[in-house]
């Protein structure tokens, strides 16, 4: 009697909590804008859009994407931050650039502005070139560099984006100089490269693998600590003797400042998103490297990052 007692009492200790993780006391009315700082077409905004169906019908409003690209997410994260806290404003929001973008310069935003509601995404960098590029592989691509040192043109998302930093680590370790050409969004990356604007772009593997698949562009390496699962024949830099680790997590946050019930009812919302078994076959459909973490352990997270960031730009600035 005892044990019963005691389930008991812990059962009814527990209903406030899953009363409000059910989110019983906040209800959206009205339309809800998720704003993506990057522009249409790249892995960002085709994540975002995917999501933001599945949410609509969890939270029974339209979710509308909002695409701000430019400045390296600066303009589409100062938007979200200086947005009502009232949960009809959302936002997509990106390492590093999240944390990097405030050290590099004066900011519209900094980590603190954001409610952190999850992470969704962890996507590694990769290096691509096209199919018949003359870099047949990572090696013949650093003895070109080193030949024609600052000129073989790569393209990222923008100063201080995972891609940048990746190349600017790639060039310490490796003693190799290249040219930063940096674009508004990742589907302007690619497109540049496919139309052989630039030799080399670097992007999340996510974002390249249909071309690949395709036999239109192909990976020289990729940045995770592992190999991801769908590129397992690419090897990462790691095992190739460079010691670098680069990626974007992608998830959702929404200005400082919402009410508690409001926050718990949108983290619910990904949460169920992310548990949709017609979410996740989609997610494998467009190659989603998911990757779920709650409010807090969100926060914890892109705390570290900053943190190392900080770091990094103490020893060596990313400024071009």
């Amino acid at each position: 009697m005892r044990s019963t007692r005691r389930g008991m009492l812990t059962t009814a200790l527990a209903m406030p909590a899953i009363a409000r993780a059910q989110g019983a006391t906040w209800r959206p009315d009205r339309q809800i804008t998720m704003i993506v700082a990057y522009a249409a077409g790249g892995g960002t905004d085709t994540a975002a859009r995917t999501i933001a169906r599945f949410m609509e019908k969890d939270l029974g409003q339209p979710v509308v994407v909002l695409n701000r690209p430019g400045a390296g997410g600066e303009i589409g994260f100062s938007e979200l931050a200086r947005a009502r806290p009232d949960g009809y404003t959302i936002g997509f929001i990106n390492t590093p650039s999240i944390v990097t973008v405030p050290i590099e310069r004066r900011a519209r935003f900094k980590l603190d502005d954001f409610a952190l509601i999850a992470n969704i995404v962890d996507d590694p960098g990769g290096l691509w070139v096209m199919n018949d590029s003359p870099y047949r592989d990572f090696q013949s691509l650093l003895a070109a560099a080193r030949a024609q040192p600052g000129t073989i043109g790569y393209g990222t998302t923008g100063i201080g984006s995972d891609d940048h930093l990746a190349i600017l680590a790639i060039e310490r370790a490796t003693n190799t100089s290249f040219l930063h050409i940096p674009f508004a969004g990742s589907a302007q990356v690619k497109q540049n490269l496919m139309s052989r604007a630039i030799p080399l772009a670097v992007m999340n593997m996510a974002e390249g693998i249909n071309e690949w698949q395709q036999g239109v562009i192909r990976p020289l390496a990729q940045m995770g600590e592992t190999r991801w699962e769908p590129a397992a024949a690419v090897p990462t830099l790691r095992e190739m003797g460079v010691n670098v680790v680069e990626g974007s997590m992608r998830g959702m946050a929404a200005p400082a400042g919402m009410a508690p019930e409001v926050m718990e009812r949108l983290a619910l919302s990904v949460r169920r998103t992310v548990d949709d078994s017609d979410f996740q076959a989609l997610a494998r459909t467009q190659n989603l490297p998911l990757r779920f973490l709650g409010p807090e352990a969100y926060r914890t997270e892109l705390v570290a990052l900053r943190t190392r960031y900080e770091a990094l730009w103490a020893l060596h600035p990313w400024r071009e």
